[in-house]
């Protein structure tokens, strides 16, 4: 063979290694195994194997593109999300890939996967994947932003103070006199989930300790908040305060017990959590956690990162507010209220 004419291919062949892999040696990427990459390298010198200058150059070349992986892609939730980091991204140019991974660690993986070679970064959003999962799910070399993920994985990361939210809700009903509170939680397996319920079952513990919490599982849906008020009467509990663990559940919770009659705020006040634009609108005490800003900063940091700055493997915490509306009344009531 001609010194010079040997192919990728030629070389892949020799080492037995896929053309992929020696693409990624070529290119100093750091995910192939020394011995594999010490092989590769022996072998395109042995072939004179020059790597196409012009291949070489597309392969490195930017595409101004952010990958982001998030549990799902509808809810208001997730488009407040979105919605800050188009403007975020917009505003430095470049543009968003999006995917959704449910709640599957093989759909995880491979939501990530795809996102291989089309963006120069990633945006991470998987509270329901444990840290061994998650950590396997991204690529070594790929500059990555968590977002609301389960911490101990080495990577930069966006987290929202879940249990001072959780806490000041409880600290609000506690104030007016509420003691009979429960707690619906988000799914099992959701580091959000489990930093809501663990916050609020701590802080009952501190303001409240003769009371003895109640918490009905929920899975972040509108249903579910409904489901809780129906098994809150069929095991006669009386509560006078309901703390859901997002707003989309607390809303299903306020309309079953419009429903069934109960008033809302006086005999049972509502809270949530998120405080997304339907809140709003309903007037739901909520606990305000910034999506949109949260978004555009997991953005700006990466984009940062990629155009030479350094993204620290490190936790940044986003505080959240308390915001007062109409479903928690400021008057001081009684014996809890049935539901």
């Amino acid at each position: 063979m001609r010194q010079g004419s040997a192919t990728i291919r030629d070389v892949a062949r020799e080492a037995a290694v896929s053309v992929a892999s020696v693409s990624r040696v070529m290119n100093g990427h750091v995910s192939v195994h020394p011995e594999t990459r010490a092989r590769i390298m022996a072998v395109a010198q042995s072939l004179g194997y020059v790597p196409h200058a012009g291949a070489r150059s597309l392969s490195l070349s930017r595409s101004h593109a952010i990958g982001v992986v998030l549990p799902d892609l509808h809810g208001e939730f997730f488009s407040e999300i979105v919605r800050g980091m188009d403007r975020e991204v917009t505003a430095r140019g470049y543009h968003l890939l999006l995917s959704n991974m449910h709640a599957d660690a093989v759909l995880a993986a491979q939501a990530v996967r795809s996102m291989r070679g089309r963006v120069d970064g990633m945006i991470v959003m998987a509270p329901q994947l444990d840290t061994q999962a998650l950590d396997e799910a991204l690529p070594p070399d790929m500059p990555a932003m968590l977002v609301n993920s389960s911490p101990g994985v080495a990577r930069a990361a966006l987290r929202i103070d879940n249990a001072a939210g959780i806490a000041a809700s409880v600290a609000h009903l506690v104030a007016q006199g509420r003691r009979a509170l429960v707690h619906v939680s988000g799914p099992p397996a959701n580091i959000d989930a489990e930093e809501r319920r663990r916050g609020f079952l701590d802080a009952m513990a501190r303001l409240v300790p003769e009371a003895e919490p109640i918490v009905i599982a929920g899975d972040f849906h509108e249903e579910s908040g409904g489901a809780a008020v129906a098994e809150l009467r069929a095991r006669d509990i009386a509560c006078d305060g309901i703390v859901a663990a997002n707003d989309m559940m607390a809303l299903g919770v306020m309309a079953a017990l419009r429903e069934a009659g109960v008033d809302v705020p006086g005999a049972v006040a509502v809270t949530g959590f998120d405080d997304i634009p339907l809140a709003r609108y309903l007037r739901l005490t909520t606990v305000r956690a910034p999506m949109a800003e949260m978004g555009a900063r997991a953005v700006a940091r990466l984009i940062e990162a990629l155009e030479g700055g350094e993204l620290r493997p490190e936790a940044e915490t986003i505080a959240t507010e308390l915001v007062i509306r109409s479903t928690t009344p400021g008057s001081v009531v009684g014996s809890g209220g049935s539901v």
